[in-house]
């Protein structure tokens, strides 16, 4: 078999043309930038390299052109002062607090600083304080320990002779004080008892009530002074004639018809009122021979009611003595 001496070389293989790129899933219809394929080359014609292919992209990020972002960037910072001038066109108004309310919580807000800030430095030095206490205890020798002990026994002992000494001042006080109540009640009841006697008061209770009828005028002093000396000594504490309070220094005097008790007159029928026991009262004046006898010898009469409740109301002005001085 025949051939040709060189024969001719083989074809050089045509490369496949690259598939188109897939589409982006964008929502918007965006221009792809990757370049149109590389038509096959010719035969006999190196095969050109590939284009390398595009950075991928998000989902849903539409990239577009510069010229076209500018003027969307531009509308948007527009519309912000827009929107925030509407916001607060609709927002409600607020008003400010009133300044005075503020001044009136910032001393109190100061105060309670004030008052925490104190306590917790109050409870730092007494923490502190028993710490050392405690750490000097702690490092102390045994004889320093003993004399510290004998000086708190000590100290307690001094503290329970004071304390025994101020209970027994607090007795003699209470003691005393007890002692000067009893006498000021006696003193108050032995001057109530001498202003009735004295007629500087008035006075009530049990006696009677005595009226002397002398129709005829014939009653005497004597007779009148008779009376009140047997109430006396009858047991009775205070009277008076005709209104007039009888005193220890109270005397009778004038003629029958015309009498007269402390230069002050008296006039029939003569009203008497005593304070004592009715009972004895009575029986003074009815004993024979006694001044119901003798009035009634005179013409006169006598009429005696017991009561339980006699008001003597009459006073006498208190008498100074002239000569007559306590004895101290």
């Amino acid at each position: 078999m025949t051939g040709d001496p060189h024969p001719d070389p083989a074809p050089d293989p045509v490369p496949d043309p690259m598939p188109d790129p897939m589409p982006d899933p964008a929502p918007h219809p965006v221009p792809d930038p990757t370049p149109d394929p590389v038509p096959d080359p010719a035969p006999g014609e190196a095969a050109a390299e590939p284009t390398p292919p595009a950075e991928p992209r998000a989902a849903g990020v539409a990239t577009e052109p510069a010229a076209e972002g500018a003027p969307a960037a531009e509308e948007l910072e527009a519309r912000e002062p827009a929107a925030s001038a509407a916001g607060e066109a609709n927002a409600p108004d607020e008003q400010p607090a009133p300044p005075g309310r503020r001044r009136r919580r910032d001393p109190v807000a100061a105060a309670l600083i004030g008052v925490l800030t104190l306590l917790l430095g109050f409870a730092f030095a007494v923490q502190v304080r028993v710490t050392d206490t405690d750490q000097a205890l702690t490092g102390a020798r045994e004889e320093d320990l003993v004399r510290i002990l004998d000086e708190l026994e000590a100290e307690e002992e001094r503290l329970r002779g004071q304390l025994a000494d101020q209970r027994a001042a607090l007795r003699d006080l209470n003691d005393s004080d007890s002692r000067a109540d009893a006498a000021l009640e006696a003193a108050r009841e032995q001057a109530d008892a001498l202003a009735i006697l004295n007629g500087t008061v008035a006075a009530e209770g049990p006696g009677l009530l005595m009226t002397v009828r002398d129709p005829e005028g014939e009653v005497r002093v004597a007779d009148v002074l008779g009376a009140i000396q047997e109430l006396r000594g009858a047991g009775a504490e205070t009277m008076q004639v005709d209104g007039i309070r009888i005193g220890v220094s109270s005397a009778v005097t004038g003629q029958p018809g015309a009498l007269r008790i402390d230069d002050q007159p008296i006039t029939s029928p003569y009203e008497i009122v005593v304070i004592g026991s009715p009972q004895d009262l009575e029986t003074a004046m009815n004993i024979p021979g006694g001044v119901v006898d003798s009035i009634n010898r005179r013409g006169g009469a006598v009429v005696i009611a017991q009561s339980d409740r006699v008001l003597v109301d009459a006073l006498r002005p208190l008498e100074t003595p002239q000569y007559a001085e306590p004895d101290n």
